[in-house]
């Protein structure tokens, strides 16, 4: 008899989306050595079907809150391994991730968002991390760099008109925003001004004025979308103090009437309320379960689960020791 002969075909000849089909079940780490055996695996490695979403949602760094500004120390290691993480994850997509996500927790720097906005030119899609040592010319950069940016995620900041402008003036099909942390008059009216086609809001779980609020409704005749649920909202009464508005008026509501979604929820028996209360209107995010600030009512939005590339075993093999 003779010898049974292998029909089969060898790795290194089979078909590129069998290939992808089998890579997008690896993390950062196990796919790194992989896209490294041969140029067609390198190919399949770097498939838009495995970058599309690069989520870095399990990534913090380790800082000390501090007095003095950007207000937040971070430890060398920190920088160093989120550098190391960049550089191995921009290598191995070649341009292809189109949605990126950080942690609120994730303090980079300006040469790490360079270096980010350098190697992701076609990103529609960004959560951001934490602002405090990204500068304004780091951030402009970056949004002149992502012309094709629909989504921004953002924290709160001081000063936003720059930020709205920068997206006006770069990413012309911009078209969703969700803020996390404080929004009032200022806020709302950089909005207006610089993104008057703005067809969908979230301002879950952030402290907002009711005359941001009504600002927003007056003046965002393309709005489609908001979402203003668990917010403190509050307005200014006598004497300066500040007076939380627990029920929307039936004015108010007219208003968002003609939203084809607007969704709210300042109701005492509701725990994110609850915990915006407690909070006083500032969202202590750590406190909560890890996948809390990730949610949002608006479907769009909402982050759903850690993605597979960054998983809880890829981040324990990359942490600081």
């Amino acid at each position: 008899m003779g010898e049974n002969k292998w029909m089969g075909k060898r790795w290194e000849d089979m078909d590129t989306d069998v290939l992808v089909k089998i890579f997008k079940e690896l993390n950062l780490v196990e796919l790194s050595p992989v896209s490294q055996v041969c140029r067609l695996w390198r190919l399949a490695c770097s498939d838009p079907l495995i970058w599309s979403t690069l989520d870095f949602g399990l990534l913090k760094s380790n800082y000390i809150q501090t007095r003095a500004s950007p207000y937040i120390w971070v430890d060398d290691r920190s920088d160093k391994r989120l550098s190391r993480i960049l550089r191995v994850a921009m290598s191995i997509s070649y341009g292809n991730v189109s949605c990126l996500i950080f942690h609120y927790n994730l303090y980079m720097k300006d040469e790490h968002l360079h270096y980010i906005s350098e190697r992701s030119p076609h990103l529609k899609r960004l959560v951001m991390p934490a602002w405090n040592r990204i500068t304004k010319f780091g951030i402009c950069q970056a949004i002149q760099r992502w012309e094709e940016l629909e989504s921004l995620t953002m924290p709160t900041i001081g000063h936003p008109p720059y930020i709205m402008e920068e997206i006006a003036r770069s990413c012309k099909n911009f078209a969703e925003l969700k803020v996390m942390g404080s929004f009032d008059d200022l806020f709302a009216s950089a909005i207006a001004t610089h993104l008057p086609k703005l067809k969908v809001l979230s301002l879950r779980c952030s402290k907002v004025t009711m005359s941001a609020l009504l600002w927003l409704l007056d003046n965002m005749a393309n709005l489609e979308v908001l979402n203003i649920s668990h917010c403190l909202l509050f307005e200014i009464v006598a004497n300066g103090r500040r007076q939380v508005i627990h029920e929307l008026d039936d004015q108010t509501l007219q208003k968002a009437s003609r939203l084809r979604e607007f969704h709210h929820c300042q109701s005492r028996s509701c725990l994110a309320c609850q915990r915006m209360m407690a909070d006083e209107g500032i969202m202590r995010w750590y406190r909560y379960e890890d996948w809390f600030w990730r949610r949002d009512e608006v479907s769009s939005l909402d982050l759903q689960d850690y993605g597979k590339l960054f998983d809880a075993e890829c981040e324990a093999l990359t942490a600081v020791e």
